[in-house]
């Protein structure tokens, strides 16, 4: 198979980028590195079977022969959502848009990479893949929340009335090697604050939870959808609810760092819950994560060390 992956050289596309070519397909990978890093998929280059384009989503592209298409193309933290909210909105709908009209053209499947996000602050715990969400339009959030809304919508229209081939997944909190030192979300926060013995920023009291799932567990899922051939949103997560005071301290021992535990004014809009009902990939996809929170994290520190 020959696999598109849009956002390749980011955090979670160039984990997916390197499952496929293990696999022994070959990957055509899309980025315009405006948050993803050409680093993260330079030791790709070395395969004859990987390609990479240089290129922003929100104008056209046209491929050669692919197979399938992963869209993993959107800023994804709020550090980088919320610098160009205008351009976040436009990967969205336009680089949407231009990434259904491929597959539409081509013929074949699409995976979007959609977010928790899109439950917004949620009044049901855990959530379910029908829950309608929880979300201001107008907030400093809107402009992920909604793009990501909004390009859902899109993905059913092009399934209705182009017979685009979709499947949605829905990614709750996901970490591991690759995650951007600077990218200001818990994890990576967490514990590079930790390495350099620097506090560590809790938001809020401390009691609103997240959950955490390792990336290649991650990968695994998002693979075994466009496998599928199940439709409709599918929630990919780790069920396991840590609170931020607890995750913090976690990484403290992990780390063995003395770094003191700090508090902040929670953001506005900042999630109090997140935590996935994943009963629909475990029944449709015989998918759950594997990797435990220690040994994810243990790899993960391990991977920061370096950088």
């Amino acid at each position: 198979m020959r696999y598109l992956v849009t956002g390749g050289a980011g955090f979670i596309g160039s984990t997916l980028c390197r499952k496929l070519l293990t696999e022994g397909h070959s990957v055509a990978c899309l980025d315009d590195l405006s948050t993803g890093n050409r680093e993260n998929i330079t030791e790709l280059d070395v395969h004859e079977r990987f390609e990479f384009f240089n290129h922003d989503l929100t104008k056209p592209f046209f491929p050669d022969k692919i197979d399938a298409i992963f869209n993993l193309a959107c800023p994804a933290s709020p550090v980088h959502y919320q610098y160009n909210p205008i351009r976040t909105l436009k990967m969205g709908t336009l680089a949407m848009y231009n990434v259904l009209g491929m597959a539409s053209r081509l013929n074949v499947p699409i995976l979007q990479a959609s977010t928790s996000e899109i439950y917004g602050d949620p009044s049901e715990h855990p959530q379910k893949e029908s829950y309608l969400g929880n979300v201001n339009p107008i907030g400093p959030r809107a402009c992920y929340d909604e793009g990501k809304r909004v390009a859902e919508a899109l993905c059913v229209a092009y399934e209705s009335y182009n017979n685009v081939k979709v499947h949605i997944a829905r990614i709750f909190n996901t970490y591991g090697p690759f995650m951007d030192p600077k990218d200001g979300r818990v994890v990576s926060n967490f514990i590079v604050q930790a390495l350099r013995g620097k506090p560590i920023t809790v938001y809020g009291n401390g009691s609103q939870t997240s959950s955490f799932c390792f990336v290649d567990d991650l990968v695994d899922g998002l693979i075994k959808l466009l496998n599928s051939d199940f439709r409709g949103p599918v929630n990919l997560g780790n069920p396991d609810e840590y609170s931020m005071i607890k995750f913090a301290e976690i990484i403290k021992k992990k780390t063995n760092s003395s770094s003191e535990i700090v508090f902040k004014d929670l953001p506005e809009d900042d999630p109090k819950k997140r935590c996935p009902d994943i009963s629909l990939a475990k029944e449709f996809l015989n998918w759950e994560p594997k990797v435990s929170l220690e040994e994810g994290i243990n790899k993960t520190i391990d991977w920061f060390k370096q950088k």
